[in-house]
């Protein structure tokens, strides 16, 4: 059944048409399809088109819609889709790789004998991208995401061996890699360098079991005075090494390596590195130092938490000009911190409500200066907490003096493992439980202070908190690469591997700060409007057209922050005799 038309031209040359809902019935003598009318609608130019309508939605109604609505498309000469995936966050990622030299600097390093530098490149690129995605993979899995989910410009496949070849061939050559992508990045973005920010953390491997020492000699390389400086704990040797240490993520069950990081005060990551899994922060800072010395980088102020506060490393940061600042322990065993925390002195407020004095300790040639920073904000949260935990131990102890004098003793020691109430639990003579007052009091004295100590005589008491608190962007970073990259979890064994994934996260959290810095605005938020963008194929006549989507606003505003020119609309087109 169909909708017919006939034509019939009039005496005056004119021609008119008219509609008929027709069927075609085969002639049982002749085998001749006839159309058979079965309504005749009338004149085409007057026939009520409101009607035919709902004519055809009724129809419409008894027919599959998916199918009715191919049918439309074809009709009107859309071509199919086959094929649509997310291009906008791995185009932008794309195109600051390469403004950023990264794609420059990695070619070259990797080139030389029988390697294909572009392959390595674009695979090398491909798991980075892969970090920024909302769902990091596993290189195996990533295979999969780049054929079938990405669109990455200039690699439509990869095997999981190709990633394996080029992380072990990364490995062989990220020291030289990280300097010129250091150098570049800082040329293009005009990076502060005086001061620098580092701090260090763990991850866990999920292995049962931790490597064999390097070359079976228990890594006596950390042990040795390389330099014949006599300083043997600063000849900390990087290397990928599991091994079981203090684990900052609470996993002590599982082989750890330790990573440090070191950003500018932007939060520019400037580089990673990482160390044996019980490598101490004291030892892995010297090696810190000396890598960024060959770079030229000798001359700045480093500024660390108070993991690092040890005399030997103070003096080992002050070589070659160097600086710091540090984070002090209020409640070490330093009497140079208690003199600077017993001394006299007024406070002045810098940014918001943080106030801050300046004292010495000392007038020595290597005296250092302290600063004092108090938040009253934070102090009375300091002062609730400590409320709160007294008037629990407080319970806890209310009824100890009926018991024994063996059962006072075993909840003596089951609070004493708990470090807050260990603070404020004291024992009499008589073996009573009583909360120590005087702790009390004393420890009020530390709400809301921190203490910091400098070697600069150039920066002001105010300067000196400020880029203190920056060390947060150090922070951050730790908690974008275990959260947003997903540092972890992590299977590989091979130490070249090992360095090759930590690189790589580095790679991906130096993409993001850089456009963060560009555009104002949070990595998620970018990428949740990037990922709107699509690369659509479709199958036409001529062959397979594949054309991006229509910019958005926002997606415009992000290209024009970052510099970054207009995807092109048209990205590939394969004629019909070579389409799939």
């Amino acid at each position: 059944m169909y909708l017919r038309e006939t034509k019939r031209r009039n005496r005056d040359g004119s021609v008119v048409s008219y509609l008929a809902l027709a069927h075609n019935e085969r002639d049982p003598e002749s085998g001749t399809p006839r159309a058979r009318i079965l309504y005749n609608l009338g004149r085409a130019d007057r026939v009520d088109r409101a009607a035919l309508g709902r004519l055809v939605d009724s129809v419409g109604r008894f027919l599959d819609p998916e199918a009715s609505r191919a049918g439309e498309v074809e009709a009107a000469g859309v071509p199919p889709v086959v094929d649509a995936r997310p291009m906008g966050t791995s185009w932008v990622a794309d195109q600051l790789w390469q403004r950023l030299g990264i794609a420059t600097a990695l070619g070259e390093a990797v080139a030389g004998g029988r390697v294909n530098a572009a392959a390595v490149e674009r695979v090398i690129f491909a798991m980075v991208a892969n970090r920024l995605s909302a769902e990091p993979l596993s290189k195996r899995a990533g295979t999969r995401w780049v054929a079938e989910r990405v669109f990455i410009d200039g690699l439509e496949a990869m095997s999981d061996d190709d990633c394996y070849r080029a992380m072990d061939r990364f490995g062989d050559v990220v020291g030289e890699v990280q300097r010129r992508v250091f150098f570049s990045v800082a040329n293009l973005l005009n990076l502060e360098v005086d001061l620098l920010f580092f701090d260090s953390t763990s991850t866990y491997w999920e292995t049962e079991t931790g490597d064999a020492p390097a070359d079976g000699d228990d890594l006596a390389g950390l042990a040795d005075d390389e330099d014949g400086d006599g300083d043997v704990a600063a000849e900390a040797v990087e290397a990928a090494v599991r091994t079981w240490g203090r684990s900052k993520d609470h996993r002590p069950d599982l082989p750890q390596v330790v990573i440090g990081m070191a950003v500018t005060r932007e939060g520019i990551p400037v580089r990673l590195w990482t160390f044996p899994g019980d490598t101490s922060d004291q030892k892995l800072i010297r090696r810190v130092k000396d890598d960024l010395r060959d770079w030229q980088l000798g001359r700045v102020i480093w500024v660390l938490d108070r993991g690092f506060t040890s005399e030997q490393n103070r003096r080992y940061l002050q070589r070659a000009g160097g600086g710091y600042i540090m984070g002090e322990k209020l409640r070490g065993a330093s009497s140079e911190a208690a003199a600077a925390l017993g001394r006299q002195g007024r406070y002045r407020t810098v940014a918001g409500n943080l106030r801050v004095k300046e004292v010495r300790v000392d007038d020595g040639a290597g005296r250092d200066r302290f600063v004092v920073c108090h938040n009253p904000e934070a102090a009375e949260r300091d002062a609730a907490v400590r409320a709160a935990i007294v008037a629990r131990l407080e319970d806890a102890i209310a009824d100890s003096d009926g018991l024994s004098a063996r059962k006072r003793a075993e909840l003596a020691g089951a609070l004493k493992t708990k470090p807050g109430y260990n603070r404020f639990l004291r024992t009499t003579p008589n073996g009573y439980l009583r909360v120590d007052r005087a702790a009390v009091r004393r420890d009020a004295h530390y709400d809301g202070k921190y203490l910091l100590r400098t070697s600069d005589e150039s920066l002001t008491a105010g300067d000196i908190a400020e880029g203190y608190k920056a060390l947060y962007e150090a922070e951050r970073g730790w908690r974008d690469l275990k959260t947003g990259i997903d540092l972890r979890p992590v299977f590989h064994h091979k130490p070249q591997r090992i360095e090759a994934h930590v690189q790589l996260c580095w790679l991906a959290l130096l993409l993001i700060r850089v456009a963060e810095h560009a555009t104002g605005d949070t990595w998620r938020n970018l990428r949740a409007e990037l990922d709107r963008l699509h690369l659509v194929t479709m199958a036409t006549n001529d062959g397979h057209l594949a054309q991006r989507g229509e910019l958005t606003p926002g997606q415009r505003d992000i290209l024009t922050a970052l510099e970054l020119p207009t995807p092109p609309r048209i990205f590939d087109f394969t004629p019909a005799d070579s389409a799939p």
